[in-house]
């Protein structure tokens, strides 16, 4: 390894090795879609943006703002490196929770040039300061700037350039209503069918330079909780699996025993999911559970376990809500072969 391919490390002060997820980072990026056409899934969303998209190309204007809602993982980055792509434009990406003050942001907004795609991705994350400041700009194209404090403080008009703002949310009723209605279209991203988790996977395989059977793929699609991005991880640690076990193309066989020992079982559940089902079939047989005490027997924060693990659960049928608490489904006991206890919901 040459001296070019290492880095400082900033607490030990020396040169050290990059990371193997480092090394991978400019893969991972390649297996974004380029273009609206290599784009899989979301078919309806697809064709919307691409009538955007045309449209404002034919006027040759900026396109209108937009805003990306969906579960993580299903693509809201993506499009929007897609949006500058098609529009042939430059792409500024930031995230909510970075522009903690409206300098951040005017300072962003004043770098921009004509047409570029300026990305805020979690917007909803936005503070109030900040929002206000973006108001006028996604409006009338302009900035207001105080300078200096208290008596001798005035506010001067800064012009800016025409631009595109995209906003990425994962819950957008966290997304104030001023803020949401000045997008020009909002587009709601979907789970995606395993079908469509296939073809990402039988891609992604062959930028990878995977030899991989369709089958493989529909197993791995299958077992990715319909997000693109899990589909990705669990193509990577199959490959991994089968260059290890000295396997030099993956079919079905290798894809189960691969996925399997990384526990992912059919239903795409991995050890933690497993493990919130048996606390609610076993631990607390037929009895409501509040997410506290849930997360506690767990050992996982509430946070976590509310945002990371729960919507899964509940979207797959294997846990539902109650005013008294969280109680898994006859689907959950089935799943891990257990007998359900009748407790009045099955």
């Amino acid at each position: 390894m040459t001296r070019r391919e290492l880095k400082l490390d900033p607490l030990a002060g020396s040169l050290v090795a990059p990371l193997a997820d480092e090394r991978e980072r400019g893969t991972e990026v390649s297996l974004r879609p380029p273009t609206l056409s290599d784009f899989v899934g979301q078919r309806d969303l697809v064709e919307h943006l691409s009538i955007v998209l045309r449209s404002a190309q034919s006027r040759h204007q900026c396109v209108d703002h937009l805003l990306f809602a969906g579960p993580p993982g299903l693509g809201k980055t993506s499009l929007a490196s897609i949006v500058a792509s098609e529009m042939g434009t430059g792409l500024r990406v930031t995230s909510g929770p970075v522009l903690s003050r409206p300098g951040d942001l005017a300072a962003l907004l004043t770098d921009l040039r004509d047409g570029d795609v300026l990305f805020i991705d979690e917007i909803h994350r936005l503070s109030r300061s900040v929002e206000e400041i973006l108001y006028p700009a996604m409006e009338d194209l302009r900035l207001d700037v105080m300078i200096g404090r208290g008596p001798s403080a005035r506010s001067i008009r800064l012009d800016l350039p025409n631009f595109t703002l995209v906003g990425a949310t994962t819950r957008t009723g966290l997304v104030a209503a001023p803020l949401r209605d000045r997008f020009g279209f909002i587009g709601q991203l979907d789970l995606y069918e395993t079908v469509d988790l296939a073809t990402i996977a039988a891609r992604s395989a062959a930028l990878l330079e995977i030899n991989i059977s369709a089958d493989a793929a529909t197993t791995i699609a299958s077992r990715s909780r319909g997000t693109p991005r899990v589909a990705n991880r669990l193509l990577r640690r199959v490959r991994d699996f089968a260059a290890v076990k000295g396997h030099e193309s993956i079919d079905e066989t290798v894809a189960v025993d691969a996925l399997s020992l990384f526990g992912v079982d059919e239903l795409g559940l991995d050890k933690t999911d497993r493990k919130i089902l048996t606390l609610l079939c076993v631990q607390f047989d037929a009895q409501p559970v509040g997410l506290t005490t849930l997360a506690h027997a767990c050992g996982e924060e509430t946070l976590t376990i509310e945002d990371a693990y729960e919507p899964y659960l509940l979207r797959s049928g294997l846990m539902v809500r109650t005013p008294r608490g969280r109680v898994a489904t006859a689907e959950a006991y089935r799943h891990l072969g257990l007998t359900a206890r009748s407790n009045g919901l099955f």
